[in-house]
């Protein structure tokens, strides 16, 4: 049965045609303004609805249990979607939704169940709030949902995705400018997101449980990302943050237990407590210097660190895993007991910006076998290279003027054979053993 409604009709009222099982198609005019609340609840015949440009409001339950649609496009003038107004289509496979709603009730689309594409065009939606469960459920009998957000679009609304299961890939293309917090908040089906180069911000809370994460790439736009903000994303394998972050947010990347890999830029000025707390498979990290302590270093295997003045005292101390640091070139100084028994350090790589090695710096590093001391060192702590038993080889780049002395503060003090030093063995030996309790001293 199909029904054609006249142009001079201007409202459809509450419970008009409901549980009309046998109504299948409706065209509804330009000059209705208004779909009153069950309007249409229980119509689980109907298979075509065409929603009118006049159209301003949808009431609550108003296509409640149309189990028969598979497709619905809300015209750009509906400012409004009542609570429940699509629960229970689980027939409904395509929402498409206009850019003047400003409004959606809670649960509107939850219960779409075979929901597998959502056109995203609203600009201005702000009244979401925790447990509105507007796709709550929605998606989990079909392949999956896939969101795209309309060019018009430049904030995803906080909450708007809380708990849309199904839900499992989402592109946010350039226009979008922020993700608001919760948006999408335990999507534990999501398993793929692109963020656009638009994007300056990602909300707290944004991602939050979406456990079936396994690739984030963030945008060369973001500049914060908030906190809590990756929580408990255990499928996710690496993460490289963008040279645009200058702030990661408290427990940002919390319990993300499958992370081995993370990239972190020199522009990250701010990390926040906990950040990456519980991220234990880490073996792999890029960073700067100010990220040290942050990472949990259990298994941490490669560190290259990328800038910073300084690897801070037992920076990375007994950490047994590790088996290689590449040091850059502005780093100044390596800390007292940096290295300290990191008996798995096989590879040492020191920027030609360091100018000074701190007490017991490598001591107890017995993998090490050998090491270059840039032209940039002036001076190396007393039992910088104590009980590095493999360490045979060490290559000075500058060999000159070297002293001992068993004063820290001293300026001068016993020579150290330039020709000696040469010898990469003589200089491992007298490192490691026959002067390894004296300061080591180079006019420069």
């Amino acid at each position: 049965m199909n029904i054609t409604i006249g142009n001079n009709v201007t409202s459809i009222g509450s419970a008009a045609f409901r549980d009309c099982t046998g109504l299948t198609s409706i065209t509804i005019p330009n000059s209705v303004t208004s779909i009153g609340g069950s309007a249409f609840n229980g119509c689980s015949g109907l298979t075509s609805v065409t929603i009118g440009n006049g159209v301003t409001s949808i009431g609550e339950w108003a296509f409640y249990g149309c189990t028969g649609l598979t497709s619905i496009t809300i015209p750009n003038s509906v400012t409004s979607i009542g609570g429940r107004a699509f629960d229970g289509c689980s027939g409904l496979m395509s929402v498409t939704i206009g850019n003047g709603v400003m409004s959606i009730g809670v649960s509107a689309f939850e219960g779409c169940t075979n929901l597998t594409e959502i056109n995203w065009n609203a600009i201005d939606v702000n009244n979401f709030s925790s447990s509105s469960n507007v796709f709550n459920n929605a998606g989990t009998s079909g392949d999956g949902i896939i969101v795209m957000f309309g060019n018009s679009v430049t904030s995803i609304p906080a909450y708007v995705f809380e708990r849309c299961t199904g839900l499992t890939s989402v592109a946010i293309g350039n226009g979008v400018t922020s993700i608001g917090s919760y948006a999408f908040y335990g999507c534990s089906g999501l398993t793929s997101v692109a963020i656009g180069n638009g994007v300056t911000s990602i909300g707290s809370y944004a991602f939050y449980g979406c456990s079936g994460l396994t690739s984030v790439t963030i945008g060369n736009g973001v500049t914060s990302i908030g906190y809590w903000a990756f929580y408990g994303c255990s499928s996710l394998t690496s993460v490289t943050i963008p040279d645009s972050v200058t702030s990661i947010g408290d427990d940002a990347f919390r319990d993300c237990t499958g992370l081995t890999s993370v990239t972190i830029p020199d522009s990250v000025t701010s990390i926040g407590s906990l950040a990456f707390s519980r991220c234990t498979n880490i073996v792999a990290a890029t960073m700067p210097t100010s990220a040290i302590g942050f990472i949990p270093q259990n298994n941490l295997q490669t560190v290259v660190l990328t800038s910073g003045e300084s690897i801070g005292n037992s920076a990375f101390r007994d950490c047994n895993a590790l088996t290689s640091i590449t040091i850059s070139d502005s780093v100044t100084s390596i800390g007292d007991y940096a290295f300290f028994i990191c008996t798995g350090l096989t590879s040492v790589t020191i920027g030609n910006g360091v100018t000074s090695i701190g007490d017991s710096a490598f001591r107890g590093c017995t993998g090490l076998t050998s090491i270059t001391i840039p032209n940039s060192v002036t001076s190396i702590g007393e039992y910088a290279f104590y009980d590095c038993d493999g360490l045979t080889s060490v290559v000075f780049e500058n060999t000159a003027g070297w002293y001992r002395t068993s004063s820290s503060t001293a300026t001068s003090g016993t020579s150290l054979s330039s020709s000696s030093l040469s010898s990469p063995s003589t200089a491992a030996m007298w490192l490691t053993s026959t002067y390894d309790n004296y300061y080591w001293k180079r006019n420069a």
